[in-house]
């Protein structure tokens, strides 16, 4: 009876219980993987860091303005380089940098790729186009997100536009996102 037992004990694994241990293993991995897309959360960190600057850059506008009378920057080209000569900041931002395929032209009013538009009238805003699906998914299909503030509002938040040849235009206060 003994030996039986002893038998029984050291027949090990089965080829197919080992199979079965294999594929839910891959199963998990792969599950795992695709919770954490790499690529998905590189573009969550780099929307971070870009809203971060645009509030950033909001507020030493901000700052500009009232050491001017409430003028703000109006040479779109270099309102970068205003600011830092104004001494409102000390280092102008890096260069924003997008995944190749969404990148961002704001025509004459980009400084080191970050969008910054003026109207006397209704203010100023500083922008950056969004590239996570977190973000993106906020808009609705065809349209472009966008990290906006607005010194209209006097705060930052997210806009979609109808395209992404559309930039966010002073005097938002209504944010989407």
């Amino acid at each position: 009876m003994k030996n039986n037992i002893l038998k029984r004990n050291l027949k090990g694994f089965t080829l197919i219980e080992l199979l079965i241990v294999i594929a839910i293993l891959g199963t998990l991995a792969v599950v795992v993987l695709l919770a954490l897309n790499p690529v998905q959360q590189l573009a969550r960190t780099r929307d971070a860091g870009r809203i971060s600057t645009v509030t950033q850059l909001g507020h030493t506008i901000e700052a500009y303005a009232t050491g001017n009378n409430g003028v703000y920057p109006v040479v779109a080209a270099t309102w970068i380089t205003s600011l830092v000569t104004a001494g409102e900041v000390s280092v102008a931002p890096a260069v924003v940098n997008y995944t190749a395929g969404a990148a961002v032209a704001c025509g004459q009013n980009a400084q080191n790729g970050w969008c910054y538009n003026y109207v006397a009238a209704t203010g100023a805003v500083v922008f950056a186009r969004m590239e996570s699906n977190a973000n993106i998914s906020k808009c609705a299909a065809n349209q472009a997100a966008w990290f906006v503030y607005s010194t209209a509002a006097g705060r930052g938040g997210g806009v979609c536009t109808a395209n992404a040849a559309t930039y966010p235009a002073p005097g938002v206060t209504v944010f989407t996102f």
